[in-house]
């Protein structure tokens, strides 16, 4: 699995901010003062744990941009013996970097960083997928990322078997409770044709989603046929509820449930038929695959 450039341009942006935090001005002090900069080493890359990999394609680009940064004429060469996606397995060696000792040091921290969190919502996010098998629902990320990180993170949801849900408010209409709210409580299916009257006027061809938090709600909606309808909240026996009306009013509208869905009833939530399942724990509470560097046995 690749990065596309706007995901690229937004690593190339946090690796340059990650080494500044490091380096400043003086660059690695440990490693000058005991490191020869003549000094050269091949380490590797080895998962510790068992997860999926995403991450690695951003190694090259941490230590090409840390050796322009240093002025090493001699640049770091990665070998990388794992794809983002892959799943690895304690001891699997992810890559082999060879280069100056100097840069190695330099850089270490910052490549595992970028690994062991992006890879950890890969994994989490395969854990939620696997258990969604069957069933026919899509798991999805949201916008709870962290700033900056935003194209990144969604990118380790895909490495992980997930989906993306919109990238940012100016990728797709989603109405909420707040919208609403903002609207004097106005009616759902009032909100959604304005909606779409506005995407016609914009010369827009986007879907219309709304969030209902009943099924009053939801069968008011259905009545002008939304793309898809976010069931916020609900539990499994109106869940199920919600998928039967779907059916009989607007068969052609998805279903997706959020809120509160963790690992223990996504099964469950998957099996009432809904067609979409939308979860920030992907990104917002993954927790970090353990990742290390394995450096060569000099004695």
């Amino acid at each position: 699995m690749s990065v596309d450039s706007t995901g690229i341009e937004s690593a190339d942006v946090l690796i340059s901010l990650a080494l500044e935090e490091d380096l400043q001005q003086r660059g690695d002090l440990t490693s000058k003062a005991v490191i020869p900069e003549s000094a050269t080493a091949i380490v590797s890359v080895v998962a510790r744990e068992s997860g999926s990999l995403s991450g690695a394609v951003l190694i090259q680009l941490a230590y090409s941009a840390l050796a322009e940064r240093m002025r090493f004429a001699e640049r770091c060469q990665v070998r990388s013996l794992k794809e983002d996606g892959d799943r690895l397995e304690p001891g699997a060696v992810i890559a082999t970097v060879t280069g100056p000792t100097q840069l190695l040091l330099a850089g270490e921290r910052t490549v595992l960083n970028f690994l062991i969190h992006l890879s950890g919502i890969a994994s989490r996010t395969a854990e939620f997928v696997a258990r969604t098998q069957g069933t026919g629902a899509v798991v999805l990320d949201t916008r709870k990322t962290l700033p900056g990180y935003r194209t990144l993170q969604k990118y380790a949801v895909r490495c992980g078997g997930g989906s993306n849900h919109r990238m940012g408010l100016c990728d797709g209409i989603l109405i909420k409770d707040n919208h609403l709210a903002a609207r004097n409580h106005a009616s759902v299916a009032d909100c959604v044709t304005a909606a779409r009257e506005y995407l016609s006027d914009s010369s827009l061809d986007l879907p219309v989603e709304v969030e209902v938090d009943t099924l009053d709600q939801l069968r008011d909606v259905l009545t002008v046929q939304p793309d898809i309808v976010l069931l916020d909240n609900m539990p499994t026996g109106d869940l199920l509820t919600a998928v039967s009306i779907r059916d009989q009013v607007s068969p052609l509208t998805l279903l997706e449930a959020s809120g509160g869905v963790d690992l223990e009833n996504i099964s469950c939530v998957a099996g009432t038929g809904v067609d979409r399942i939308s979860i920030g724990a992907l990104t917002h509470s993954a927790p970090a695959l353990d990742i290390g560097y394995d450096w060569p046995d000099l004695t």
